[in-house]
């Protein structure tokens, strides 16, 4: 089965960008979004963000936060990050102006508040191909190192997905696996374009 992944988080950067990259170099049909007010990366200080709109290009934003202070953001991880973005699409999209991109079999959001957020703005659309999606979220904590094991989770989630003939079938038993496996909680939910 060949299915389409959407990977969500806040700012379509770290956690989502991850993933997508992870699924895109296996050949998986991928996108990424957030789901923010606008993009938000540290900055000097937790009260000083850097914060962009989204549709801002990731080599932007890189060249911006090289001229502000090239050894903070390479030392936090920031630039290679932006560096990895360019390399998998040109700038963060956001979910809630996605619906030119068409549907999704599978949306995976990365922590609560975006998968509400997710399932929120499904259920406000117009459903008029009655398609289901699947939403589901893992917890990962926004820093490089969890952003990565994350993105191999979501991997083996993926590949499980699409040796079924129908996820509709068999997602209790796939999400029951992988939680004893990973010792990991998920959180899914069925909407419907």
């Amino acid at each position: 089965m060949k299915l389409r992944y959407a990977m969500v988080c806040s700012s379509n950067q770290n956690r989502s960008m991850e993933a997508h990259c992870l699924l895109k170099r296996q050949g998986f049909d991928v996108s990424s979004y957030g789901t923010g007010a606008h993009v938000k990366l540290p900055g000097p200080s937790l009260r000083e963000p850097n914060v962009y709109d989204f549709g801002t290009p990731y080599k932007q934003m890189f060249d911006d936060l090289r001229r502000k202070d090239p050894e903070l953001y390479k030392r936090n991880g920031i630039l290679p990050m932006l560096k990895r973005n360019s390399t998998v699409k040109h700038a963060p999209q956001r979910w809630q102006e996605n619906a030119a991109d068409g549907s999704f079999d599978v949306v995976f959001s990365f922590e609560e508040k975006v998968f509400d957020m997710v399932v929120e703005d499904l259920h406000n659309r117009d459903h008029v191909l009655m398609k289901a999606v699947l939403v589901i979220n893992l917890d990962v904590k926004d820093n490089h190192e969890e952003a990565a094991i994350g993105a191999r989770q979501t991997l083996d989630l993926c590949q499980e997905l699409e040796a079924t003939e129908s996820w509709e079938d068999s997602i209790d038993e796939i999400v029951a696996a992988f939680e004893k496996q990973h010792r990991r909680k998920l959180v899914y939910s069925i909407s419907f374009y």
